[in-house]
């Protein structure tokens, strides 16, 4: 079975007003929320096989922090421009050109995508949070089969989720 995390990026930095949206850094905030939900999916036992991010700054860095805590090869992230604030139909194109021996995907990215995304896909949720987790598991063993008819919600978490 195929299964997909959208993950936010974690809260960014804007304390300076020179740098451009991609550019910036990740807050003090978002350095601590990011490992706690890397954390939470540990415990789960959720690793992935694959794991794309958005090319900004604040994305790649959420991965790297994600990647450490579940040991995955850093080096094996696949940072993709065109995941820089992407609509929901070029973040589907990414997810169906996946190839089908990979199993578990991570996607780090950004709102309103994913939001429009995960409404979409019939899942429900006013805002994912930066930091957040949306999973879904799909009906199909082929990736270029995920839409609104193979996807079923499998969880959602984010840092002010009680556990």
């Amino acid at each position: 079975m195929k299964k997909i995390i959208l993950i936010r990026h974690a809260k960014s930095a804007w304390d300076n007003p020179w740098l451009s949206d991609h550019d910036r850094p990740l807050a003090e905030r978002g350095l601590r929320d990011a490992p706690k939900m890397a954390k939470r999916l540990k415990k789960r036992g959720i690793y992935p096989d694959l794991f794309l991010s958005s090319t900004a700054i604040r994305a790649a860095e959420t991965a790297r922090i994600i990647a450490k805590e579940l040991e995955f090869p850093e080096e094996e992230i696949i940072c993709e421009k065109n995941l820089f604030h992407a609509s929901p139909n070029a973040i589907l194109k990414y997810i169906h050109q996946q190839k089908d021996s990979k199993n578990t995907l991570f996607l780090v990215g950004h709102n309103p995508g994913f939001n429009d995304l995960i409404e979409y896909l019939g899942g429900k949720i006013e805002n994912l949070p930066t930091s957040g987790q949306f999973g879904f598991k799909l009906k199909s063993e082929h990736w270029k089969d995920f839409g609104p008819k193979t996807a079923e919600v499998w969880f959602v978490d984010f840092p002010k989720k009680k556990t």
